[in-house]
């Protein structure tokens, strides 16, 4: 064992690891996860941790599914992979695309594969603009998003995200974007009575904002930007990287939950479960009729997009939440987290805890500087825990965390509070 945890530290001064403080890294030593079984994780010293953020939002049927391991081993056998440029298609990829049309929020959506959720952004960025220009109505290039929200890192969504520390140092990045406020429609409307319709292309929408801090939608909001960018002529894209296949709650999507009928929709993470990187756009019959018509080329896609390998992943991964009616399950998190999580806000370091909509929650301290800190505290209670946003603590399980574990990572994170 030590001389595995020699070689695992070596390693990791040769690994660059994001969003951290690489100084610290080297100082203080990685943590090395080598194994995962449903909702507990072990590092490489052999201890077990409660999994409280599947990862990274992803892990949704939980890790260690064999299922889809031989999945993936099957096809990578078979075809490991094949462009989809041109007419070019994997049979994996073909079938997985229609069976995701199947639970699309808005019926007849064409399916665009990239590699993960940054890829999608970027990708639903390109195409709100080029879709404009096809229209005859070149000036909308304007992309909309807002404070607090997250988008990925590529340009287009570091861009367009509203938290202002991702973009400190690279300059502008890309000079048609906006923010307006995360909880108030009417400064969409404002936006739009500053610059004009004629000049958005698109507003980007987290139905529930995640890495910037989890905070759930205000009554009624989500309806009215729907709204608004119907009545403006803009499309209305909504970011489910986080949200899809399942988080939500009760629903495949947030979009079919709260009927937003999205221009777009965003997607990575839970299509696979995080098993092998993949990503998808769906993309609504308005947007996508000017390209399929004839005579169009969209010069635009990603080498490793609709990957085979990666398409049989997403298969078995769906084939698992339908066979398991994890989405039932998913919902039934949503009031056991908000059961046993919100007396948490009672503790003096606690300022609230956000949670009752989908398989996600927050426990924002009073002081934001003790969250980073407090994720080491929790290893050692026996929590795999995360940062986000300003001082929040996520808690985003896989689906097949019990009410009973629930309940056990509700008193791990007081025992740990003090």
């Amino acid at each position: 064992m030590g001389s595995d945890h020699t070689v695992s530290n070596r390693a990791a001064s040769a690994l660059w690891h994001g969003f951290a403080d690489m100084g610290a890294v080297e100082q203080g030593g990685p943590f090395v996860v080598s194994k995962g079984e449903g909702v507990y994780i072990w590092d490489d010293q052999g201890n077990r941790y409660l999994d409280a953020t599947a990862g990274l939002w992803f892990t949704n049927v939980g890790h260690g599914r064999r299922e889809i391991a031989d999945a993936v081993a099957e096809q990578l056998s078979t075809l490991a992979h094949f462009s989809n440029f041109g007419d070019f298609a994997p049979e994996p990829t073909v079938k997985l695309a229609h069976r995701l049309a199947d639970i699309a929020p808005v019926p007849g959506s064409k399916i665009f594969f990239t590699s993960g959720g940054s890829d999608s952004v970027d990708t639903a960025a390109k195409l709100a603009r080029r879709y404009w220009h096809e229209m005859g109505k070149p000036s909308k290039n304007l992309v909309v998003g807002r404070k607090k929200a997250y988008h990925g890192m590529h340009v287009a969504g570091t861009a367009l995200a509203g938290i202002p520390v991702n973009r400190e140092g690279y300059g502008e990045l890309m000079h048609d974007a906006a923010t307006v406020e995360w909880d108030d429609a009417k400064s969409l409307l404002a936006l739009i009575e500053e610059v004009g319709e004629d000049r958005i292309a698109a507003f980007f929408c987290e139905p529930i904002i995640g890495a910037g801090g989890i905070y759930l939608p205000p009554d009624g909001y989500l309806a009215e930007v729907r709204d608004i960018c119907r009545d403006h002529d803009i499309l209305f894209v909504v970011d489910e990287v986080v949200t899809g296949f399942g988080r939500i709650g009760g629903d495949w999507f947030a979009s079919t939950r709260f009927d937003l009928q999205p221009d777009m929709m965003t997607t990575a993470k839970g299509l696979t479960s995080g098993y092998v990187p993949m990503g998808a756009v769906f993309i609504a019959p308005r947007v996508a009729e000017p390209f399929f018509s004839g005579g169009v080329w969209w010069r635009h896609g990603y080498t490793y997009g609709g990957h085979a390998g990666a398409a049989a992943a997403a298969l078995a991964n769906l084939d698992i939440l339908e066979r398991e009616d994890l989405l039932t399950e998913s919902k039934r998190l949503e009031a056991s987290l908000h059961e046993h999580l919100a007396p948490l806000a009672d503790h003096p370091r606690v300022q609230e805890v956000r949670s009752g909509l989908g398989a996600v929650a927050a426990v924002q301290l009073v002081d934001p500087a003790e969250a980073p800190p407090f994720v080491g505290t929790l290893r050692r209670h026996g929590i795999s825990g995360r940062a986000a946003g300003q001082g929040a603590l996520q808690i985003s399980p896989s689906f097949v965390m019990t009410d009973e574990q629930v309940a056990e990572l509700a008193a791990g994170i007081r025992t740990a509070l003090g």
